[in-house]
């Protein structure tokens, strides 16, 4: 395993997992009722998963160029925070929207 494909894997796992802590503080806010922190949470969160997105795009270019990427446990390991980021992003979103409008109705 050469030192670019490791540090490429380590992204993947590093930004997977920010962005998915960064959807978990967001809902952290909502429940507050402090959706200007929420939003900005989830804004975090995306730039983060942005930057995943991109250690994992810089893999699949290589292979579809070509060149073999080795499938190893820290490459599972990465992709599992990717797609979980995704995930738990995408469940924030609802959950500071249902928080939304629990707030509105205790006015």
């Amino acid at each position: 395993m050469d030192e670019q494909f490791l540090e490429t894997v380590m992204g993947l796992i590093m930004h997977g997992g920010d962005a998915k802590g960064k959807a978990v503080e967001a809902i952290a806010a909502a429940k507050k009722f402090d959706f200007e922190g929420a939003e900005a949470k989830l804004t975090e969160a995306q730039a983060a998963l942005g930057l995943a997105h991109k250690s994992q795009t810089s893999l699949l270019a290589k292979e579809a160029g070509g060149q073999s990427v080795p499938l190893s446990l820290l490459m599972v390991h990465g992709q599992d925070h990717l797609m979980n980021a995704i995930t738990f992003i995408d469940m924030a979103k609802e959950v500071v929207e249902v928080y939304r409008q629990l707030e509105t109705m205790r006015q």
